[in-house]
């Protein structure tokens, strides 16, 4: 289970004002979690451990039960369990793309084992949360989580495609953000209570912001807080809003060759985006994305509790960057 000293503060605000159902659930989904590392013994457990240790906000879990709400029992744990199964796949993934060596501030999958081993892991990942799914006859969670796990790829192909290309639009990020980040946040919402539009935008909404923020803290830093070097993105090619903002205003930074850069050259190019005023705007954007998911959550099956917890799900959101 994890420790509370380890959860990040934004989680343990929704923790101290829910009532005993939340943490309760939340720890079943940690110890379930901890279930699905050991179940399968060997290597492949000690790299999904290693994963599973590195912590988490636990967000996406977080988001099923409490659009479940108070009657939340073991179908929603499953599928809370099995969202951040996906969630922790998709990392693991992502750092064998990159080659990236820290994660959370830990030493990746990727790092300590190579990298056939943490595609194994991230595989082991995906196939344990399709499994719990499958095991409860849940079959429009399983469905739901598909359709979530297929655009996450589609988001990752487009992120590759776009590598180190200046020219991407606005509009192109955006998509790439809903399908990337934006589509495990909704079905999280979903998985809690099916076919609520409005709880699929909220999940959407915060999914978003989160991605525009996560993009601001790429370039603003500091490491001991983001767990990675700055400009990480700029040296994995990887063009954010940030950057295509800066881009507009600033026709140096829009003549940069991304494939030439090296560690100090994305550290000076981060001070040259700030410099441009765009890190404030994509931060007012995305503050604007969480007011307007807050000003959406009109589900009439929502209890005040639960209304309550989400709208400090949204600001969570927000408060890690402040």
């Amino acid at each position: 289970m994890t420790r509370r000293s380890e959860v990040p503060p934004p989680v343990t605000a929704v923790l101290d004002a829910s009532s005993t159902w939340l943490p309760t659930r939340l720890a079943e989904v940690e110890e379930l979690l901890g279930a699905q590392m050991t179940a399968h013994g060997g290597r492949l457990a000690e790299a999904g451990s290693a994963t599973l240790a590195a912590g988490g906000k636990r967000l996406r879990p977080m988001l099923v039960l409490l659009c479940a709400g108070p009657e939340a029992g073991q179908t929603e744990v499953r599928a809370a369990t099995a969202v951040e199964l996906v969630h922790m796949a998709t990392l693991v993934h992502d750092d064998v793309l990159d080659a990236a060596p820290l994660r959370r501030g830990r030493p990746t999958v990727v790092a300590t084992s190579g990298r056939e081993m943490a595609v194994a892991a991230g595989d082991l990942l995906f196939s344990r949360a399709f499994a719990l799914l499958a095991e409860a006859g849940d079959a429009s969670a399983v469905e739901l989580l598909a359709d979530a796990s297929v655009a996450l790829a589609r988001g990752e192909l487009a992120q590759r495609a776009d590598a180190f290309d200046l020219a991407v639009s606005e509009v192109r990020y955006m998509e790439r953000c809903r399908l990337k980040t934006g589509a495990l946040f909704r079905c999280a919402c979903l998985l809690g209570r099916r076919e609520s539009e409005p709880l699929r935008e909220f999940g959407e909404g915060i999914g978003l912001a989160f991605q525009l923020l996560d993009d601001v803290l790429d370039v603003a830093g500091p490491p001991q807080r983001t767990g990675k070097a700055r400009g990480t993105d700029l040296l994995d090619g990887t063009v954010t809003l940030p950057l295509i903002l800066a881009a507009e205003r600033d026709s140096g930074i829009r003549d940069t060759d991304l494939r030439a850069l090296d560690a100090a050259g994305a550290v000076d190019l981060c001070d040259r985006i700030a410099a441009t005023g765009s890190l404030d705007e994509v931060r007012a954007r995305a503050l604007e994305l969480v007011a307007g998911a807050k000003r959406g959550l009109r589900d009439p099956g929502l209890g005040s509790e639960q209304q309550r917890l989400l709208e400090l799900v949204a600001d969570g959101v927000v408060e890690r960057y402040g």
